[in-house]
Formats: C-alpha cells, sequence, structure tokens
C-alpha cells in the first residue's frame, strides 16, 4: 500500500461517517489529503493529523474525531492497528500483505515508476544555460548544465511538458570582438586588449584558416572569421554538453530574435498593455508599477534597442510559442534580474507569481588537491566545463552538484567526490545498484525465479522500512518537481540505498549451500528487484550512470 492508497481509504473512511451521519464537516472534506512517516518508527507506519484539521469544523473535540475515524479504519483488513496520540494525531500500521505488494506495483511500472500527473498539462520553457558562443563553457555555466537537465527530468516525471532551451547570445560587440580576435590570431597580429585570449582562439584561428579556403582575402574579414568562429564555437559547446548529458530541445539564437523584428513586435504588444511611454527621446516601460527598482529603456534616444528590449522580446516569444510557464536558471550575479523580468511579464499582462519562475544559483568553487582550481590555460578564464568533466568524471560531477540546493554556496573537492568509499554519496548510491544487480545475477545463477511472490511473507522490520521508503518515491519527484528542487532526489536516493543495506544486513536473500528454495526468497528477490528499479529511475532523474558492476 502506498502513502497515497492509503490517504484515499482515510478519505473513503471520512465519506462514510459523513453519509452516515455520524460526522458534519463544516465546508465539507478536502479533495486530498496527505499522511506522513513518523520521525519514530514506533509510531506506526503512518501518520496523519487529519482529526486536528477537521474536528474544529465538525464541532467536536479532536481526539473524539480521532476515535470515530479509528474505529472506521480499524475494520480494513489492510491495516492491523491504529493508534491516537496526543490531541488527536493518528498513528496507522499497515498489513505486510498490503505493504509487501508495493514491490510488485514497482516491477509492473518499471521505468515508468515514480512518474505522477501533478503537472499534468502544464506547458514549461526551462532556460538553462545563456552563453556567448565565443569560447568553452566554464565552471559559471557547470553548475546550470547539471541542475538545469535534471530538473527538466524531474519535472517531465511529473506530467509537464517542458522544453529545454539554450540562449545563445550570438548579437552585439562582444561576436564582433570574438571575430577580431580570432582574425588577430590568424594573422600572427596582437590580440585586442579587450578582445578573447587563452590558447583556445589561436587553435581556432588556425582550424578556420585551414577549412575556410580564402577566408584571408574575404571583403570583411572580422565577420568572415566572426562567422567561422560562431559556427564551430557553438558547435563544441553542443557536443561538450552531450558528453555531460545536458539535452537541449531548442537552441534560440538573440541575433534571430531581432532579425524577425521580434523587438518591434513585443512593443506593440506591450504599447498595448498600456505600460509605455516616450521621455528624453527614448522608450521606457513602467516597470515601477510592477515592483522593479526604476523603469526601463527599451529604445535608446539613439534608435538602438537596449538588452533589456531583448529580455522582453524573448518572454513575450516564449509566450507566444504556447508555454504556460517559463522558467529562467541564472547565475549568481543576476539577483537584480529577478523584479525586471516579473515586470515584464507583469507589463505583458500575465501573472508574474505564476507564468514566469526566476531560479538563482550560488557561485561554486572547486578543490583539486587542496587548491582552488580558478584559471584555465586554454580559456584563459575560469575553469571550463570540459576540464572539470576529465578532472571529475561525469557521474560524479553531476550528482554532486544536483545533490545540493542551487540557492547555497558549493564547494567541490575533485578528490572527495571522486573516492571510491562510502563516505562519497555519489559512490554509495551506485554502489548500492551494483550489489542489487549483482544479487540479481546470483540468483539467476542459482535458478532461482521471480515466479510468485506472497507479499504477506515481507514482515521483518527492515523489509518495512524498505517497502516504505520505496513507496516515498512518487511523492518525493512530485515534491521535488513543484518546489523545483531536484536535490530532493538524490538526498532520498541516499536514504533509500541506506535502507536497502540495512534489510540486506538483516534478511538472507538467497539460499545458502544445499537450502532449499523457500518462498521467502523469492519475496525478498521482488523486493530486491523493486529497489534496484527505484534506484535507477531516481539515478535516470539525475544524469547519472547505473552501474551494473562495481
Amino acid at each position: 500500500m502506498t502513502p497515497e492508497q492509503l490517504a484515499e481509504k482515510i478519505l473513503q473512511a471520512l465519506t462514510a461517517l459523513v453519509d452516515d451521519g455520524t460526522i458534519t464537516v463544516d465546508g465539507g472534506l478536502p479533495g486530498e489529503l496527505k499522511v506522513e512517516r513518523p520521525k519514530n518508527p514506533e509510531h506506526g507506519d503512518y501518520a496523519t493529523n487529519v482529526a486536528m484539521q477537521l474536528g474544529k469544523r465538525s464541532g467536536m473535540n479532536p481526539r473524539a474525531f480521532a476515535e470515530l475515524l479509528a474505529a472506521k479504519l480499524g475494520g480494513d483488513d489492510a491495516i492491523t492497528a491504529v493508534e491516537i496520540a496526543g490531541p488527536g494525531f493518528i498513528n496507522i500500521r499497515v498489513a505486510a500483505d498490503a505493504q509487501g505488494k508495493i514491490a510488485q506495483s514497482i516491477l509492473d511500472a518499471g521505468p515508468a515508476y515514480g512518474s505522477s500527473d501533478s503537472l499534468k498539462g502544464q506547458a514549461i520553457n526551462l532556460e538553462f544555460i545563456s552563453a556567448n558562443p565565443t569560447g568553452p563553457l566554464h565552471l559559471g555555466h557547470t553548475r546550470w548544465a547539471a541542475v538545469g537537465d535534471a530538473l527538466a527530468r524531474v519535472l517531465t516525471k511529473a506530467g509537464a511538458v517542458v522544453t529545454r532551451e539554450f540562449y545563445v547570445n550570438d548579437r552585439g560587440a562582444q561576436m564582433d570582438k570574438f571575430g577580431a580576435s580570432l582574425l588577430a590570431a590568424a594573422t600572427g597580429q596582437p590580440i585586442p586588449e579587450d578582445g578573447y585570449h587563452g590558447e583556445y582562439i589561436g587553435e581556432l584561428a588556425q582550424r578556420i584558416v585551414a577549412e575556410v579556403p580564402g577566408i584571408l582575402e574575404a571583403t570583411d574579414p572580422v565577420v568572415a572569421f566572426r562567422e567561422a568562429g560562431y559556427e564551430r564555437q557553438l558547435k563544441e559547446q553542443q557536443d561538450q554538453l552531450e558528453h555531460f548529458r545536458t539535452k537541449f530541445d531548442v537552441w534560440y539564437s538573440e541575433r534571430s530574435l531581432h532579425e524577425q523584428d521580434g523587438v518591434g513586435h513585443a512593443i506593440e504588444k506591450l504599447r498595448a498593455q498600456g505600460h509605455l511611454y516616450d521621455e528624453d527621446g527614448a522608450l521606457w516601460m513602467r516597470t515601477t508599477d510592477f515592483t522593479d527598482d526604476k523603469d526601463r529603456v527599451l529604445i535608446r534616444s539613439n534608435g538602438e534597442p537596449t538588452y533589456f528590449a531583448s529580455d522582453a522580446a524573448y518572454y513575450v516569444n516564449k509566450r507566444e510559442r504556447g508555454f504556460e510557464v517559463a522558467i529562467y536558471l541564472l547565475g549568481a550575479d543576476h539577483h537584480g534580474y529577478v523584479n525586471r523580468l516579473k515586470a515584464i511579464a507583469a507589463c505583458a499582462g500575465d501573472d508574474p507569481e505564476h507564468n514566469i519562475e526566476i531560479l538563482i544559483g550560488q557561485l561554486v568553487k572547486i578543490l583539486k588537491n587542496g587548491e582552488e582550481m580558478k584559471l584555465s590555460k586554454r580559456a584563459g578564464t575560469i575553469v571550463t566545463l570540459a576540464e572539470l568533466v576529465e578532472e571529475g568524471g561525469v557521474d560524479p560531477l553531476r550528482y554532486t552538484l544536483c545533490r545540493y540546493p542551487v540557492d547555497s554556496p558549493l564547494t567541490l573537492d575533485i578528490e572527495e567526490m571522486t573516492r571510491q568509499v562510502s563516505e562519497n554519496p555519489v559512490y554509495y548510491v551506485q554502489y548500492a545498484h551494483a550489489r542489487l544487480a549483482s544479487i540479481l545475477r546470483n540468483a539467476d545463477d542459482l535458478g532461482v525465479k521471480l515466479d510468485e511472490f506472497d507479499p504477506g511473507l515481507l514482515s521483518h522490520e527492515r523489509e518495512g522500512d524498505l517497502l516504505r521508503a520505496l513507496a516515498e518515491f512518487p511523492r518525493i519527484v512530485a515534491t521535488a518537481a513543484e518546489l523545483r528542487e531536484p536535490h530532493r532526489i538524490a538526498r532520498y536516493l541516499e536514504d533509500t540505498a541506506s535502507a536497502f543495506h540495512k534489510f540486506y544486513d538483516s534478511c538472507r536473500v538467497l539460499p545458502r549451500g544445499d537450502e532449499e528454495v523457500e518462498p521467502v526468497h523469492k519475496a525478498r528477490l521482488t523486493l530486491v528487484s523493486a529497489t534496484r528499479t527505484v534506484l535507477a529511475n531516481g539515478l535516470d532523474l539525475l544524469g547519472v550512470s547505473a552501474p551494473e558492476r562495481m
């Protein structure tokens, strides 16, 4: 029995009490309720405070209300005990056969286990990297590359329709400086002081000269090198992210937004909403109407659009593409963007508390040999994503980045996150999966088949603990999606791996020596297989592999 199934039984019992006139609830019964796992397992398998919530609305003492509900629940064969604690808390113990059925339901669902409809039908645009195609992706992008991709997976698991978007900053002075830097490197000239430095510029320039015959004789060589460099550098970013298991559905070009007059179209829409005005030859948006600290210029007095105009046009574009919610994942230096982006949504006639969300990620510091990794020789700037993957590996880096709330600064130690010890969380979870896979291989060698399953045999305390942990997975995923917190998946996996190890240390799964295969062995093997499914599904949500052997 899952927590959701138990909650439904409680609602059915409440409905029966209302229907037979035993209780009357002012305002009616809730559409749904939740049960929780008590912190102290001696208090039962699950607990609910529904009597505290509804007692007063029924004109009753909550404890007296709880006694009526307990009596009704006590008649259910799936429930072995109902106890009332304190002023009206209800503690419930579930029958072993009812609880054991969770294992079979997990195997039946397979990779789909953990899915829910909590966000069903929501069309979400998730933009989690915005970068210039002028150099390698760096540490500043790495946290969002892992967390943004994991969040997309979690949102999808909760029923949302998610589009993962990379915003390509391919317009403006930086692109021209990039082209000038490449031309200078190709012709042996000093790179402009405000240009791009680092070994990759020279390497890329040589490659362009070799691959684009006659480029040095181009009518405008700066533009020619800019465009050739853009194409190759964007491809490198795409390849790096693919290797990091980070997927994007849309690579949206800022340049295309302007070429298709997205800014002009957005201005017309915003003007119709009544929040634009002209002053000193410039066009302004009155964002102070919606919590921004000052009004923002859209079009300068010289007729040039501001970057804020691009932001506004990009938001309008997302909404017109059919997305109900636009989620932005921004870096630690973008706190000032929160109010202005919400103001754009409000000025466009949207609900800034629903149609737009901005998550701010804090800085990440990387340690190697006890020293902070700051500079990349190749990029000439901070350490790159490719260098981090080479040092730490995809799995340790992704898991560790996803394990912590993004609004907390993070220090990662390369040595610590790659150590193969139980104190290392990613190793601990992956080892649990590999151990589960090993048990199933051994069972196959012994001829133990999953051809029968008696859930009532899973009556050991540690079996119950593990079953209840497995039953929590759909709720953990739904909560992680609703709160935009994929780190909850990692912490859940660690707790579940711990519950498995305790189970395995207490309950012998396979027969030894000449022992006959008993139904209890098959029941425990079913539990092992279900646990493996849950760990694999959870690791997949983080974009981390589930190894068969370690």
